[in-house]
């Protein structure tokens, strides 16, 4: 008589696991096809879950995802290296009922991503190489830094109101302030109290350690363009009107490869430069772009329509034509369009792109 094996065996079966990732722990969901089997807290390992896995269900494919966020993709590049086949998703495309957004928790999120795995509802989004990652990041430093500067600048302007200090007559336009002379003004107003005095120049000290922050930023991504991973690419970009440097690099450090994009219109998607549509029966209605984007792409691309209007005549010749029926504000964002679909083209095409010609 054959002796009867109460060893667990899940081969050629699927696991899935749906993770809440946090900083001091996970919160895991665990399904099959047929069942739900455990929800659980653990430490943020992914060996402790390949631990759990192959304890709980030895010889079965294993399947996770869980949410791009705050601790970016070295999660996912551990899981895989695990054997766990991870997924990383946008939280935006997780399916979520009306209860589970207004009764949210780490349990529920975590069965919600590991139910919606199951039942193949989920997208994963791109995953960069880890030296995109990191090139990226300074590009994003910049930024940052560019934003951060532009509030401590207000915030000088302020104070300057807060005491009714004056400019001086040199300094009327705001196109001469922050100028070498301006910053020497600066340093030359007198307060009456030592605090008062004390506060303008920390303030002032900010500044200059930001912009130099910033120049030093710049240095460095001019010197990463010309490496051999951009210069081609990047001077492909820097052929075309209003794009610069930090344009031009921002687009190939966040696309990574612009052959994950099959069309213009998932370009467009990407960078969020497409509009909301609204549908119902025979009725469609087209609106403004979606709410959807990668912010720094969408800011920045829309900052090099307006160059480029001034700089391409194909272009300042159709927002022209644009701003006959729209305001400019409207009509610059399809400028911006076209300008994606130019940045599309030459990645794609690997040619130069050569300014169109506007006959008379």
């Amino acid at each position: 008589m054959q002796a009867q094996s109460n060893k667990l065996n899940f081969e050629v079966q699927n696991i899935y696991a749906g993770i809440d990732v946090h900083k001091k722990s996970w919160t895991v969901s665990i399904f099959s096809k047929q069942m739900e089997y455990a929800i659980f807290s653990q430490p943020p390992s992914a060996e402790a879950l390949k631990t759990y896995l192959h304890r709980h269900f030895p010889g079965a494919i294993y399947h996770s995802v869980y949410e791009a966020g705050f601790c970016g993709f070295h999660v996912h590049e551990k899981l895989k290296a695990a054997g766990i086949n991870n997924i990383v998703v946008n939280a935006a495309d997780v399916p979520s009922t009306h209860k589970e957004k207004v009764n949210k928790d780490d349990k529920r999120d975590s069965r919600k991503l590991g139910r919606s795995l199951r039942s193949g509802d989920l997208k994963a989004i791109h995953v960069p190489q880890r030296k995109t990652q990191e090139d990226r990041s300074l590009l994003r430093t910049r930024y940052t830094v560019r934003k951060d500067l532009s509030r401590i600048k207000v915030r000088i302007k302020m104070l300057l109101h807060l005491y009714g200090i004056e400019h001086p007559e040199v300094f009327s336009s705001p196109s001469t302030h922050w100028s070498h002379r301006y910053m020497e003004w600066l340093r030359t107003i007198k307060m009456e109290q030592d605090s008062g005095q004390d506060t303008l120049q920390l303030i002032i000290s900010e500044v200059v350690a930001m912009r130099n922050a910033l120049l030093t930023a710049t240095r460095k991504i001019r010197a990463l363009s010309q490496t051999e991973s951009y210069v081609k690419d990047y001077e492909l970009l820097r052929g075309m009107k209003g794009i610069g440097l930090i344009v031009g690099m921002s687009f190939l450090t966040e696309i990574e490869d612009i052959n994950r994009f099959p069309s213009t219109d998932r370009f467009a998607s990407y960078v969020g430069l497409t509009p909301s549509c609204h549908s119902t029966g025979e009725k469609e209605r087209n609106g403004t772009i979606t709410s959807r984007h990668q912010q720094i792409l969408r800011e920045m691309i829309i900052e090099s329509a307006w160059k480029a209007v001034q700089d391409d005549p194909s272009l300042r010749l159709a927002f022209l034509e644009l701003i006959k029926r729209m305001k400019p504000n409207m009509a610059i964002i399809r400028i911006a369009r076209k300008l994606l679909n130019r940045i599309y083209h030459v990645l794609k095409t690997k040619e130069e792109y050569v300014c169109g010609v506007v006959k008379k």
